[in-house]
């Protein structure tokens, strides 16, 4: 009996040994991701799909991730052709005394010195250099206040919302010795939502993707040679051969302050999949925020992508839609012309749930009278998109708010009726009225 009450209570320990130890790890790996952040995001760079966030629509602190939307400007300016990168940058009483201030992030700039735009921008975007990045911004506006007006503009542009923009460094405007911009606090400091900061960051991997070119450098020199040589060894620890390396890691920037905490928007790519990542204020299991917390945070995040999602293809290119594969035709030789999805629609999901996006048919009204395209009607001409419902589970939707996007389009032409058939449509159509006010007319007799 010894040996039986010894065996059972062996069994009984080893049950709570299984269900305390294997049980969490199991659950680690489904939806329910409990990221130690203030807010977090994950996006698939190229839809746009919300993979998961938390928290991810309330205003924080950004600290130098605002210097993604420094480069946005710069990049648009260089293609717009109002600065160069070989343009010279003369020192200002400002951008010298930030630079001496070693307590921040960076390099040095001599008061009498002039410095290329490409070799301060380097120092933005490997080093995240807060004088070189309010030199930029001086070059390209005149003043860093007028170029805080540019970032909250085009912020607007680009549908950022619930940001406010104060500086063009991400600093807390106590760092800039009485120099903050005009018009905004003392103590003020940069503000977006996590998903505003991942949209930010896919504008400027979609438009200027050659940002991925510099901020994938590990380690860089500025002004080597010189007595001001500096080493510039990147902040983002994710990349290749640095402590926290990341396979894929190629960006983007990092952000600490008092107020944001530690903070990291990331992109790595593997294959053909580009995800996107943001954690804000980041903390350790005791609470405690350090660089080693977001880079922990950001990889739960991408291994989770990586991990769980794949791209596969949801709607074939040729779809018709059961309840509607034509739209009606005035004044053509037919009475219809039949619709199909031009390209085929692809997104990451889980492999269990490519059968839970529904398509939906939105036809774009505006090219409708009473309800007809009028002929002639050319092949392949857009008459509407698709939106894509998930029936069941939980979807966090796209950045931009919606699936919609592919086009649907006419598969055949149809030529418009010659005057003769018009006519006759026409005389069929009076006719046809007459009749149904007849017989309505006699049914309200009875």
């Amino acid at each position: 009996m010894k040996n039986v009450f010894k065996m059972t209570m062996l069994l009984t320990v080893l049950a709570m040994f299984m269900t305390t130890i294997i049980v969490p790890q199991q659950a680690s790996a489904n939806e329910s991701l409990n990221i130690m952040a203030d807010a977090a995001i994950l996006v698939d760079a190229e839809s746009g799909k919300i993979l998961f966030e938390q928290n991810a629509e309330t205003p924080l602190g950004v600290a130098s991730m605002t210097k993604m939307m420094t480069e946005y400007l710069l990049f648009e300016a260089i293609e717009d052709g109002r600065i160069t990168w070989d343009q010279q940058y003369s020192v200002t009483d400002y951008t010298y005394q930030i630079s001496q201030d070693r307590a921040l992030s960076n390099v040095p700039l001599r008061a009498d010195g002039t410095y290329s735009i490409k070799e301060l921008y380097e120092a933005l975007a490997i080093y995240s250099a807060n004088a070189a990045t309010i030199g930029i911004a001086e070059t390209i506006a005149g003043t860093e206040g007028e170029f805080v007006r540019l970032m909250n503009k085009k912020a607007e542009e680009l549908g950022l919302e619930d940001t406010k923009f104060v500086n063009s460094t991400g600093l807390n405007n106590a760092d800039l010795k009485g120099m903050h911009p005009e018009g905004t606090g003392e103590t003020d400091e940069n503000v977006m939502t996590a998903r505003s900061v991942a949209k930010l960051a896919r504008a400027l991997m979609n438009d200027y993707p050659e940002v991925l070119e510099t901020t994938s450098i590990p380690k860089a020199v500025f002004r080597d040679g010189t007595d001001d040589r500096t080493e510039m060894p990147n902040w983002n620890f994710m990349l290749p051969g640095l402590v926290y390396e990341y396979e894929g890691m190629d960006g983007l920037k990092t952000g600490t302050t008092d107020f944001a905490g530690h903070s990291f928007t990331g992109t790595a790519k593997r294959d053909d999949v580009r995800l996107i990542t943001v954690v804000m204020k980041a903390v350790d299991s005791e609470g405690v925020g350090s660089y080693k917390a977001r880079f922990d945070a950001t990889r739960a995040l991408m291994d989770y992508g990586f991990g769980q999602f794949t791209k596969q293809e949801i709607i074939p290119a040729g779809y018709q839609f059961e309840d509607q594969q034509a739209l009606p035709v005035a004044k053509g030789k037919e009475d219809e012309v039949k619709i199909a999805v031009k390209e085929p629609i692809t997104m990451m999901v889980r492999s269990s749930e490519k059968d839970a996006y529904v398509p939906e048919l939105v036809i774009d009204e505006s090219l409708l009278d009473n309800g007809k395209l009028e002929a002639s009607i050319e092949k392949d001409k857009v008459v509407g998109t698709v939106n894509l419902t998930k029936e069941s589970g939980s979807d966090y939707g796209y950045l931009d708010g919606s699936a919609s996007g592919a086009e649907v389009i006419t598969t055949e032409s149809v030529e418009r009726a010659n005057w003769f058939s018009l006519s006759l449509q026409a005389v069929g159509s009076f006719f046809s009225t007459m009749w149904n006010g007849a017989v309505d007319f006699v049914k309200g007799l009875f």
